[in-house]
This record gives structure tokens, C-alpha cells and sequence, in this order.
């Protein structure tokens, strides 16, 4: 499984869920936790609330699903697809994806904190207003992608590609723009500043008139 940057380990499971179609399934309002899921199959699944807590997924399909105001928290993702599947307000804070497929991406609001995604390639994903403190984006690959209004404060960006990325409104402090490739990203005024006083510079619009 993917590190966890803060040391925890992968979930104990007490049950375990193998090769289910819960494909259209209404998952709302359901309780899960400690739960093992392989090879399930979650196409078109709509989601309104439900928490899985220190769960595993492992070659699970989460295709054009969709979850509001639900959780999936401390859990482990492993070679899972996500095409095309959206999260309003979900919360995701502590769990990890390995190997998944993120296409079409598109989350809002919600907070996915300390979430390991090292790795992940979440070209054109949308992920708008939601709270990515400390998570460790590690070498992902984030071209294309709309990142607006993101709090990635504290977050891990090293070796992050985020050319022609969306990054406004976003706390870009924990960019490094020596470290990550940023060429072409879309920024507002005062993360130009902020990238002007990682590389250095110093920003003054006191020049003498002649």
C-alpha cells in the first residue's frame, strides 16, 4: 500500500465483501467500518451520507458514482477506478489511494486532509473548495486540472506537476516552484507574489519617479 505520511498503518478489517455487483445501488445512510471490499463493482452507485470507516477497497470500480456529504475515512484504496465519479462535501481525511485511475475526477468542498494520493495522476480531475491540508501529493501528476479555492496547506507538492493547472484562490504556500513543474499554470496576483518570494525576489513598486 501507498506510505502514509503520518505513519499510520493500513486498516484492520474484520469482514470482507468479495466480488459483489452493488453497481446503481443506493448506498445512502449505510455504516461500514473495518470492512474489507474486493472486486466490487460500485458503477452508478449513489451515495447521501453513508461512512465507511478503516475500510480497504482493492480492485473496486467507483465509475460515474456519485457520494454527497459522505465519509470514507482512514481507509486504503488500491488499484480502484474512478471515472467520471464526483464527491460533494465528502469527507476522505487520512486515506489512501495506490495505483488507482482517477479520469474525470470532479470533487467539491468537503475535506480530504492528510490524504495520501502520491503518485496519482489526476490530469483534468476538478477539485474545487476542498480542504487538502498535509496531504501528500507527492510527484502527482496534476496537469490540466482545475485546483481552484484548495486549501494544500502544510501539504507535500515535491516533484508535482501542475502545468497549465488551475490554481486560483488556492493556498499555494506549500509549492515550491523550483521543486515542482508549474509552466503555464494559472495563477491569481497574490500567489504570483507568493511564487516571487519562494524563488527569492523581492516585489517593489516604489520606483523612483524621474
Amino acid at each position: 500500500m501507498a506510505d502514509r505520511k503520518h505513519g499510520a498503518t493500513a486498516p484492520r478489517t474484520e469482514s470482507e465483501v468479495r466480488g459483489d455487483d452493488w453497481s446503481g445501488t443506493d448506498l445512502t445512510g449505510g455504516v461500514h467500518e473495518h470492512v474489507a471490499f474486493v472486486d466490487v463493482d460500485f458503477l452508478d452507485t449513489t451515495n447521501t451520507g453513508a461512512t465507511f470507516t478503516e475500510c480497504t477497497f482493492r480492485d473496486c470500480s467507483f465509475n460515474a458514482s456519485a457520494h454527497t456529504a459522505a465519509a470514507f475515512v482512514n481507509c486504503s484504496f488500491s488499484t480502484c477506478t474512478f471515472f467520471d465519479a464526483t464527491f460533494a462535501d465528502c469527507k476522505l481525511v487520512g486515506s489512501t489511494f495506490e495505483r488507482c485511475t482517477f479520469g474525470l475526477l470532479k470533487v467539491t468542498g468537503g475535506d480530504w486532509s492528510f490524504v495520501g494520493l502520491p503518485g496519482a495522476d489526476l490530469r483534468r480531475a476538478s477539485i474545487i473548495g476542498t480542504r487538502m491540508r498535509e496531504a501528500d501529493l507527492t510527484g502527482a501528476q496534476l496537469q490540466d486540472a482545475v485546483l481552484q479555492n484548495v486549501d494544500f496547506s502544510g501539504a507535500w507538492l515535491h516533484a508535482a506537476n501542475l502545468r497549465r493547472a488551475d490554481l486560483r484562490g488556492s493556498d499555494v504556500s506549500a509549492i515550491d516552484p523550483s521543486e515542482s513543474k508549474i509552466t503555464g499554470a494559472i495563477i491569481d496576483v497574490q500567489q504570483a507574489l507568493t511564487f516571487a518570494a519562494a524563488l527569492g525576489l523581492i516585489v517593489r513598486d516604489d520606483l523612483p519617479r524621474r
